[in-house]
């Protein structure tokens, strides 16, 4: 029987890699696979046969996954089988996409894998969290048990990131509009007053003369200054793409006023959320905190974990180190070690997220509501100040005229 070389995924995670004997490819792909193994590449007598890496076409939302993972732990709970299960949900997804992922999980499950090491193939669609927790739903017999939580948790996830949303995209939008109305005003309308005015002769104002050289230069460097901005938000994203940028941009965001406390209350929930649902799905605690890192969305967060995390493995207890960091308040904090003390961290952290989603839920109202004059008066101080600067020499002339 031909020898092959083989690596691939085992069910925690880890690389593995070894020669084995097989009489065929398919034979030795079903062997690793009843033995938890997903091979990502098989290589027969020195000829490379990998087993191609699964593609998404288009987008899974976190809507879709959470539905999905409701009705699959519905169908489970109802005791259908697991193949079943994925090949009806498969067939009735409207994103064809995802239908293809479940697809594959269904054949991958059909040859033998764990449910968890056939969605760990699709790490874009399920990340380490979903893939962990199934893991140990598997593995303790309560797959529909955790299904519902996982459910529960990214429709909680979702809530937490509309709230994000909801807090950025007004001011967002009312300073790209007005940016976008003042280009166009020194573009192509205050050029018309400035030959008007120069045809007339009339004694221009200071605020008049201002705006007129601002148009003069965005009318010079009209398409380099969109260039630039360009290549500025392109440099900026490229720059919060690397470990440095990410740090000092997520710093700077916890440090703005107002916003930056909104921003802590959404990374505390989220924090307290994923750990206190991992936790109470059986997932390890050192597992727990290196997956709810990872998941944070917030750099300083996510080392302020890891140095908890690090902590804890050195065999101290959660809450001083969490002191430590500086990064969570004192009564989380102080909530905490209550839960460790009681054993009923899993709950305890639970509370504490239902507690600041609602504060989230407030302080984005709340801020809303003070945002909106703000930004109408920023909006009548820019624009009406242009427009003002620029009848300013007309209310001279006309004055002189009735003189």
């Amino acid at each position: 029987m031909p020898q092959f070389e083989f690596r691939g995924t085992s069910r925690t995670g880890e690389q593995v890699s070894g020669t084995r004997v097989a009489p065929s490819r398919e034979a030795l792909d079903a062997i690793l696979r009843r033995e938890q193994i997903s091979p990502t590449r098989i290589v027969e007598k020195g000829r490379e046969i990998a087993i191609p890496k699964p593609k998404v076409a288009g987008r899974v939302s976190a809507k879709e996954l959470a539905i999905f993972t409701r009705q699959f732990s519905v169908m489970i709970d109802a005791g259908l089988p697991l193949v079943q299960c994925l090949e009806i949900l498969a067939t009735q997804q409207e994103n064809k996409g995802f239908a293809k992922v479940l697809a594959g999980v269904r054949s991958s499950v059909e040859s033998g894998s764990t449910l968890a090491n056939a969605l760990r193939q699709y790490p874009k669609v399920f990340d380490a969290l979903y893939t962990n927790m199934v893991d140990a739903g598997e593995t303790g017999g309560i797959l529909d048990t955790i299904l519902q939580r996982l459910s529960g948790y990214i429709e909680k996830a979702v809530k937490l990131r509309r709230a994000v949303v909801s807090a950025l995209i007004y001011p967002v939008a009312v300073i790209a509009i007005a940016g976008g109305v003042i280009f166009l005003l020194l573009w192509k309308v205050v050029p018309i007053f400035a030959t008007l005015f120069a045809g007339l002769g009339a004694d221009l104002p200071l605020p008049t003369r201002i705006v007129i050289s601002l148009s003069n230069a965005v009318g010079t460097f009209a398409f380099p200054l969109i260039i630039l901005a360009g290549a500025g938000g392109y440099g900026l994203k490229y720059y919060y793409g690397t470990p440095a940028g990410k740090m000092v941009i997520d710093s700077l965001i916890l440090k703005i006023p107002i916003l930056g406390n909104l921003m802590r209350k959404i990374a505390v929930a989220r924090f307290t959320r994923t750990l206190g649902t991992l936790i109470t799905s059986g997932v390890p605690m050192l597992e727990a905190m290196e997956i709810t890192a990872r998941t944070s969305g917030n750099a300083v967060i996510e080392k302020a974990i890891l140095s908890v995390r690090k902590a804890i493995e050195g065999g101290r207890t959660i809450v001083d180190p969490l002191r430590e960091t500086g990064v969570f308040p004192n009564m989380v904090v102080q909530m905490i070690g209550v839960g460790e003390q009681t054993g009923a961290l899993d709950a305890m952290l639970q509370k504490i997220a239902d507690f600041y989603e609602d504060e989230v839920d407030a302080a984005v109202g709340d801020l809303l509501t003070a945002m909106e004059p703000m930004m109408i008066l920023f909006l009548g101080i820019v624009v009406g100040g242009v427009v003002i600067s620029m009848y300013l020499p007309l209310f001279s002339l006309v004055g002189k005229l009735a003189g």
